[in-house]
């Protein structure tokens, strides 16, 4: 976005022409579909070359339909897969309360239980454990408000 190209520019247009063209097509949320939020969180691990952070992905799900998405790049470098997995877990940990409290508002506090999905075993382990350990000291302050909402798969 800083610094936006010719090859941007073209991209843009390809997206903006695929809409015009597609005014039917969208997101579709059928009434009978379960209340319950399920998110998919991964992480890549010093997928920058440049800066050597890692870039946290997420999908989020109110029954069957895709309410929520994104794909960042975390804040700090992490020092493994491990630490870039839990930081994107507490990420998607946060945008899940933010979407039940919104849920809440709207009158609809008869969902289930929310659901993470996540593939790291190290960064379960650190989530399930509410010790931090010494390696796992740096994360404690940035990731603090996950720790204590951890939603258990």
């Amino acid at each position: 976005m800083a610094n936006p190209t010719i090859v941007h520019h073209s991209t843009a247009l390809k997206v903006l022409r695929y809409i015009k063209g597609a005014p039917s097509l969208g997101l579709f949320y059928p009434t009978d579909s379960p209340l319950q939020i399920k998110a998919y969180s991964d992480s890549d691990w010093v997928s920058c070359p440049d800066t050597r952070r890692s870039v946290t992905g997420f999908c989020i799900y109110l029954g069957n339909s895709l309410i929520s998405w994104k794909s960042k790049k975390q804040k700090t470098v992490a020092r493994s897969s491990c630490e870039a997995e839990y930081r994107a877990m507490a990420l998607t940990t946060c945008e899940i309360n933010w979407l039940s409290y919104m849920l809440q508002d709207l009158q609809h506090s008869s969902f289930t239980s929310a659901l993470l999905y996540y593939d790291n075993q190290y960064a379960i382990h650190i989530a399930s454990n509410h010790v931090f350990h010494e390696r796992t000291k740096h994360i404690e302050l940035d990731c603090q408000q996950f720790v204590n909402n951890v939603i258990e798969v």
